[in-house]
């Protein structure tokens, strides 16, 4: 008889191995990053053949897939650093995210449908669009590559390591910000960026001998 598979929501041996004798690689076992089986099902509902996909996924954890947009999600793509600070405003200060992936140096957020249609359309409302990196949207007709469902394979080639999940999906129904919770966070994001830069450029190169004030500490 062949040996039983891993379910999708189970450590395999060899990534519990690796957690026990390395402690410095157990933050890949962390709960966010782990795509759960109810998860699993959700993104696979996004399939024309969910039962195919989560066949694939069953024998093939640590392999990519490539998923339609604009029924069960849209994805906004977004540069990797302005897309970390987006993450951080929407947990630390809005409603938090969905599901959200890195990947290939861009920042994949699941988004509500039809969010990609209408982002773009705010955007260009917003006085602050020229501080914010155009997004890529993708919706009805595009589709996205999703990182593999299972950590990262520590004899996997170094550039299938830039693809993971950062948040995981762990339900078969999750939450999933719409445009307006996206464009708040870009906007938050590109002001206080924008604020940086300002008092970083206030400061001109001083004379030695000159008294220099930090202005950015008045009350």
């Amino acid at each position: 008889m062949s040996a039983r598979q891993p379910h999708l929501s189970e450590p395999t041996p060899a990534t519990t191995a690796t957690a026990a004798s390395n402690p410095a690689r157990t933050p890949l076992l962390d709960h966010a990053t782990l795509v759960t089986a109810d998860g699993a099902s959700w993104l696979a509902s996004a399939s024309a053949y969910p039962r195919s996909t989560l066949a694939l996924w069953e024998s093939r954890p640590h392999a990519p897939v490539v998923l339609p947009c604009g029924s069960t999600f849209d994805v906004v793509s977004v540069p990797a650093v302005f897309g970390r600070r987006m993450l951080d405003r929407l947990w630390d200060e809005g409603p938090g995210s969905g599901p959200v992936a890195a990947h290939r140096g861009r920042m994949l957020i699941f988004a509500a449908p039809g969010t990609a249609q209408r982002l773009p359309s705010l955007l260009a409302w917003e006085e602050w669009s020229p501080a914010v990196p155009a997004p890529l949207c993708h919706g009805t007709g595009d589709a996205v590559t999703v990182p593999p469902l299972a950590p990262p394979d520590e004899t996997a080639p170094t550039e299938r390591l830039g693809s993971r999940w950062l948040v995981a999906p762990d339900t078969r129904n999750p939450w999933l910000p719409g445009p307006e919770a996206l464009l708040w966070a870009s906007v938050r994001v590109a002001r206080t960026m924008a604020g940086a830069a300002v008092r970083i450029s206030i400061f001109p190169p001083a004379d030695q001998d000159a008294k220099v004030y930090d202005v950015s500490r008045r009350r």
